[in-house]
Order: structure tokens, then sequence, then C-alpha cells
């Protein structure tokens, strides 16, 4: 896949977030950052210690406990909510294309927070994980991406 010169591409996991856009054009395509976005998410064990519920049935005298908060996971999610609304915001001020990169399970996340403009400009998903590589292996797989 070729993208014009103005397309917006949004690499994002769980916790980090890129957004570029392309200043050179089809053929020799040059990602210019945006935007950089980092958190601190360590995992749930480091986040709460607290052991999960219990509840008792008054009727037969039965105990069941909860399951434990995933407090790192839900960061991730949030963390993919305001990723997303923050190309949202872009993407109300550039009239281009997007792409998006992300972890498969953070793709999934993206999609339920989507909004209108969004989903009229989107030109493709990849569900890879490339939030770590350099901006050459980005362009790599945006250019063997077939949809």
């Amino acid at each position: 896949m070729q993208i014009t010169n103005g397309t917006l591409v949004m690499v994002v996991d769980g916790a980090k977030m890129l957004l570029f856009k392309n200043d050179g054009d089809a053929k020799y395509p040059f990602l210019k950052t945006l935007a950089h976005e980092e958190i601190a998410n360590p995992s749930t064990s480091d986040q709460g210690s607290d052991t999960p519920g219990r509840a008792f049935s008054s009727s037969d005298g039965r105990r069941s406990s909860y399951s434990e908060t995933d407090w790192h996971r839900q960061a991730q999610e949030r963390f993919a909510a305001e990723a997303e609304a923050a190309l949202e915001r872009i993407a109300t001020q550039e009239d281009c294309g997007i792409i998006v990169i992300a972890a498969p399970r953070t793709l999934g996340e993206l999609r339920k927070h989507y909004g209108a403009k969004v989903k009229n400009q989107l030109l493709a998903e990849i569900p890879k994980d490339l939030t770590g590589h350099v901006t050459d292996d980005i362009v790599q797989a945006i250019a063997a991406y077939t949809p």
C-alpha cells in the first residue's frame, strides 16, 4: 500500500502512542512526528495489593470470591481511548487519510472509540505492535500491507 502526502499514521500499543504525518510522497514516504505520548503502566501486582472481595450467600451459606481487578489492562484501555481522542482532534483539523497500526488487543479497543471523522478517513488498520521500531520499519509494514 502506498501512502500519499499528508496521510496520518498512528502507531499505538497499550502504553505508547506515536502520531506521524507523511511529508514525503507515495514513492518516498517521510514520516514526520506530530505527537508522542507514553505512560508508565506498572504490572497489576505493583499497582494494587488488595485481595479480591468475597460474597456470602445468606440462603445456603456458600462463599464465593470476585475476580481480581486487572489495573494494568484498565490503564491500557484508558490509554487507547485517549490515543483515539487525540487522533480525532487532529483528524478534524486535517482532511487526509488515516492509517492505524496497533497491537491487536489495542486495535480492538481503539475500534470501540472511533469517531465519525476517523471512520470516514480511515484507510487501513494494521494489527502489529511497532511502537518500539524505527520509522523505516513502519513504512515497510505499510508498504507490505494489502487490504
